[in-house]
């Protein structure tokens, strides 16, 4: 294997980001020939799982031996090294009674996933449970599993070169912030481009201002691990606020565990009103929540944070805030279906919101 690349963290930020595209869809010819090669029994049911990616297809399985998913990589995420890569450490927590969904092996060579005719695919064991409901029970058991995850892959050594880089200090960002402003009002004509470029100058600025804040406390002495790289509530089903299943390791990659730590910390606490109008959206994060995910953290991972670390974690989060929603909005115009203006004064807002209170974050958070 060649080495590996930096890889980009995906924005995931509320709502589901990509626009109103036709979701793809499997043929009915390609659903029978990727079936031939597992062994599942007899089919009662198939229907189309809607969640996730419309790029990747899902289908829901019913048969005689259980209930089952079936996923097809979308294109950009079907590298079969990246791919080998997450399945290989997502083996191991099973193994470690952690809870991931099960893969299903192929006929031939028992093998987590199956290559035809250009296309990557993946069988899981269907997992039933709830979505995230904000509640302090179930962020705290995602800081828990969030905690164990670290500690069990602290010590793997992973066959293939993991990707890495995170949202931190992220070379190329003031490049794409000064792109901005021209491509919201080529997506929004009306807009109001001076306004625009005052905002991303703030983001601009507040960003360096918070990367250098967090290599000061000492980012770059802070050890590595394999992390999940994108620990959102849309990755975490539970019951009875216990995490039943923890999904989607597209992102996973060699980092800081605190990068991880402190996107979670922020996309758990997103106090999100109506999906496409952050206008609405109730200013400043949810600290109960941060310090919910905080603690249940300390509980499961294989050491406590340090002072200079719980430091750093607003600033973090500030990094994540911005990384994530800076590059589909340079590259679209827009974050998703929601206007790219109207995001960008989101971020400008929950920026301020912690930065006033980063001090005050950092004691609550120690309490």
């Amino acid at each position: 294997m060649g080495k590996s690349q930096p890889h980009e963290p995906q924005p995931h930020l509320g709502p589901q980001v990509e626009p109103r595209t036709q979701r793809e869809q499997f043929q009915t010819h390609e659903l029978a020939t990727v079936l031939s090669h597992y062994d599942i029994g007899v089919i009662e049911q198939i229907r189309e799982y809607r969640r996730g990616s419309r790029r990747a297809p899902k289908l829901r399985i019913k048969s005689k031996k259980g209930n089952f998913l079936l996923k097809r990589r979308a294109p950009g995420r079907d590298d079969p090294y990246r791919v080998a890569f997450a399945h290989s450490l997502q083996i191991v927590l099973a193994e470690n009674k952690y809870p991931v969904p099960g893969f299903v092996g192929t006929n031939e060579t028992n093998n987590s996933l199956l290559q035809l005719n250009g296309r990557i695919y993946e069988l899981f064991r269907y997992v039933k449970g709830d979505r995230y409901g904000k509640t302090i029970a179930q962020t705290h058991d995602a800081g828990r599993a969030l905690g164990a995850l670290h500690r069990l892959l602290s010590d793997f050594k992973p066959q293939y070169d993991p990707p890495f880089g995170a949202y931190h200090a992220m070379p190329g960002i003031d490049a794409r912030l000064t792109q901005i402003p021209e491509m919201v009002i080529s997506a929004e004509p009306n807009a109001d481009i001076k306004t625009l470029k005052k905002t991303c100058a703030f983001i601009q600025k507040t960003y360096n201002h918070a990367a250098n804040k967090v290599e000061k406390l000492g980012y770059r002495t802070w050890p590595s691990t394999v992390v999940h790289g994108d620990w959102h509530p849309g990755n975490l089903l539970f019951k009875d606020g216990t995490v039943v299943a923890v999904l989607d390791f597209d992102s996973a990659r060699l980092e800081c565990a605190m990068a991880d730590l402190a996107n979670g910390a922020l996309q758990f606490s997103m106090k999100m009103s109506w999906p496409d109008d952050p206008d609405t959206w109730p200013k400043g994060l949810d600290s109960e929540r941060i310090r919910a995910i905080l603690r249940g953290y300390h509980e499961t991972a294989h050491r406590r944070l340090t002072d200079d670390e719980i430091a750093a974690l607003p600033w973090l989060m500030i990094e994540a805030l911005i990384m994530e929603s800076v590059v589909p909005i340079a590259a679209t115009g827009s974050f998703g279906r929601i206007a790219g203006s109207a995001f960008l004064n989101m971020v400008e807002r929950e920026c301020r919101w912690l930065i006033s209170r980063a001090d005050k974050l950092v004691k609550f958070l120690e309490d």
